[in-house]
């Protein structure tokens, strides 16, 4: 008697097969090449609009006769103040015609001993505050010029002087694009978690409605499935998430928009990869096990509801607070929690200053929770993905054989 091979495919093999099949299918899908060009556009054409905003100045103000000679201390007082002034030399009867047309927010007019401003209604009040401090400056360096004193040494042991401020602990250095970069970081991430995380609960009940998973099942086993389902859709997303932030970054640096240094651009685009590597594996195999327990996909939203919350509520809460507070204590411990790291923690590194503890007990926390998850979201998944028609009480299915 002939006998037959065992043509039975390996654990990680068939978990290989199954991921396969998934990248396959969802790299070539319309769905995928659409979203993630619309949100490369979208990305890019942020830039380009942040390059052309942030490259103006707060006013540009005309200067003529002897106020020419207020030029230069404009600009310097404009700049200890926090803001920006471009002037322009003119004659004052071509200055009042362009202050009258828009094309200048004021005309400084007059002697330069004082200010005489030209405006076509009102004044900008940024721009009243630069030119009452340049108005006052002018006073006190007239009085110093009254007593005998030199008004340029005296402004420049002005300007020296400062507060010596002592804190307990190094502050940290937020800066504005850090601050943004952060944010983008945050919704990056919580798009993809909501978008792959829900592709694979539909992707179950999907095989479950029209039993496909019966035949899938009869040559594999269902953690098999279930893991394979997951590193599959994991690596689109992860391919979708790498494109979009390395884009984003680049198109920044090209640009000029952003001025942080490259190590620090890729370090940003490394722990967003990492963490959106985490989070997801993390929350889809939780995803993978609670689409099992329903049949029909108008049902998934009621059962991965409990779980996305923690998703949002992670996204809400840095997206809301960081941006004003970088430092707030709820959000820094939060963001080492398991449930609100994949959300929170990306945010916190991408606007720098977390210490190297933090960073790497979150990583660890999360890390050492997969295990766990693996082995209830397999046994959730197995006693539930065979049983069709009404839904499967996630207790039942727990306490399955």
């Amino acid at each position: 008697m002939s006998s037959v091979p065992d043509v039975r495919v390996g654990d990680w093999e068939a978990v290989g097969l199954v991921a396969g099949r998934e990248i396959n299918t969802r790299l070539k899908s319309k769905a995928f090449v659409i979203t993630t060009a619309a949100t490369l556009l979208l990305l890019v054409g942020f830039t380009l609009v942040m390059k052309f905003v942030s490259g103006g100045s707060d006013a540009t103000v005309g200067v003529s006769g002897g106020s020419v000679a207020l030029e230069a201390p404009l600009k310097a007082t404009a700049t200890a103040i926090g803001q920006t002034i471009d002037t322009r030399q003119v004659d004052e009867a071509a200055g009042r015609a362009q202050v009258d047309s828009g094309e200048l927010d004021a005309l400084l007019v007059g002697d330069g001993g004082k200010i005489v401003v030209v405006v076509k209604k009102e004044i900008d009040e940024k721009l009243r505050n630069t030119l009452n401090v340049l108005a006052g400056q002018l006073a006190l360096n007239q009085e110093i010029s009254d007593l005998g004193g030199d008004p340029a040494r005296v402004s420049q042991e002005v300007a020296g002087a400062k507060a010596e401020v002592r804190p307990l602990e190094p502050p940290y250095d937020y800066n504005g694009q850090q601050l943004v970069i952060g944010m983008i970081a945050g919704i990056l991430i919580y798009m993809s978690l909501l978008i792959n995380g829900q592709s694979v609960a539909q992707g179950v009940v999907e095989e479950k409605s029209s039993r496909v998973v019966e035949l899938l099942l009869a040559t594999i086993r269902p953690w098999q499935l279930m893991l394979g389902k997951v590193v599959g859709i994991g690596v689109v997303g992860l391919v979708q998430m790498a494109v979009i932030g390395g884009a984003g970054i680049t198109a920044g640096l090209a640009t000029g928009v952003l001025t942080i240094s490259v190590s620090a651009a890729v370090s940003t685009v490394v722990w967003l990869v990492v963490w959106f590597l985490l989070g997801f594996f993390a929350y889809s195999l939780v995803f993978a096990a609670l689409g099992a327990l329903v049949s029909r996909q108008e049902d998934i939203g009621g059962v991965i509801t409990p779980p996305l919350m923690f998703v949002i509520l992670g996204y809400v809460l840095g997206i809301s607070i960081l941006p004003s507070d970088p430092g707030n204590k709820l959000v820094e411990v939060l963001s080492m929690v398991p449930l609100f790291a994949p959300t929170l923690m990306p945010m916190r590194l991408a606007m720098g200053g977390v210490p190297a503890w933090e960073a790497g007990l979150a990583v660890v926390l999360v890390v050492a929770l997969i295990p766990g998850l693996v082995w209830l979201s397999g046994r959730i998944y197995r006693n539930a993905v065979t049983r069709s028609g009404a839904k499967v009480r996630l207790r039942d299915a727990l306490r399955a054989s």
